[in-house]
């Protein structure tokens, strides 16, 4: 197949350098294609022409819904990895300390500028002070500093229009009700210029509040306890998004009852990564298709069926 790249207008860097090694490769000419340019003037007419047969897109619900609108009138075939709320249910037989320090951390990481953030945490109402304290200590100890320094720490958001978006959406947490723990609006101490945003954490969130149900893409946690398994898995399942999902337990058993009730394309369980070549991808509106695996090359192939052919003789 050919294709034709349009990378993201915000950060077009890695994609230039690809198109570079394909190049020095001596890739055929016409075979891999880049295109540079914004969704409105370059995504919306690839997405439409009548000479592409498929549109695969990693971006916002938002612009996923809109190229589907643009390919609907070709009937081409479109393969959409969007956006997600993803929760990550704490149950008090975990190792409860490690588990909410490694979903905090995982939340914040890359500035909680990952599809499959886990900004939801669950957390059993016997366990749920505790987790609260460790999540506040581990906000805390996240250091923000330039992208090019060395060392282990978060960078900035990608743009100002993100930035101004993760500073309302903080604000509305504190305007709804929820309980800020750590962090904040503004910059962190000793950043007072450039997009960076405070690691922060909310607790004793609801399910209708925002920063319970938009997608921040950013550093932020909200947190909520839960009585029963049934209840984790309906405040859990209690979102548009289907991305990914993640259970911290003790129990081999709770974990595969909670996996098989989870509406989400990927779970994970105790802090494990997903293996190579594992799909990636969701239900509900966090997308459609999958990436990696076989499962990610079959989005790209039609099938074919040829009937009659005898040999003669």
């Amino acid at each position: 197949c050919t294709m034709v790249l349009k990378p993201s207008e915000i950060a077009p860097m890695s994609s230039i350098v690809f198109a570079e090694i394909m190049d020095e490769a001596d890739v055929p000419a016409g075979v891999f294609n880049m295109v540079n340019g914004d969704g409105v003037g370059v995504g919306s007419i690839l997405s439409a022409h009548p000479q592409i047969d498929v549109v695969s897109f990693t971006g916002s619900t938002r612009a996923g819904i809109l190229i589907s609108k643009a390919a609907a009138d070709t009937v081409k075939t479109v393969s959409l990895e969007l956006g997600g709320k993803s929760p990550n249910l704490v149950f008090a037989d975990s190792d409860l300390d490690a588990a909410v320090a490694r979903g905090t951390s995982f939340c914040f990481a890359n500035t909680g500028q990952s599809c499959n953030a886990a900004t939801r945490m669950l957390v059993e109402r016997s366990a749920y002070e505790r987790a609260v304290e460790v999540a506040k200590a581990t906000a805390e100890a996240t250091s923000v500093d330039m992208p090019d320094k060395p060392g282990n720490h978060i960078g900035p958001l990608v743009s100002q229009a993100q930035f101004d978006k993760v500073q309302k959406l903080i604000q509305t947490g504190i305007d709804e009700g929820a309980r800020l723990v750590a962090g904040g609006t503004g910059r962190p101490e000793g950043l007072n210029r450039g997009w960076f945003a405070r690691p922060t954490v909310f607790a004793d969130a609801t399910p209708d509040m925002t920063i319970m149900r938009e997608e921040i893409f950013g550093p932020v946690l909200a947190m909520m306890p839960f009585d029963t398994e049934d209840e984790a898995i309906a405040l859990a399942n209690d979102t548009p998004y289907g991305l990914a999902a993640y259970i911290q337990t003790g129990s081999t058993d709770r974990a595969r009852r909670v996996a098989s009730k989870l509406r989400a394309g990927m779970i994970q369980v105790n802090g494990a990564h997903r293996a190579s070549g594992m799909p990636f991808g969701g239900y509900k509106q966090s997308g459609v298709g999958r990436e990696g695996g076989a499962f990610g090359i079959e989005e790209f192939l039609e099938v074919k069926t040829v009937s009659g052919i005898v040999e003669a003789g």
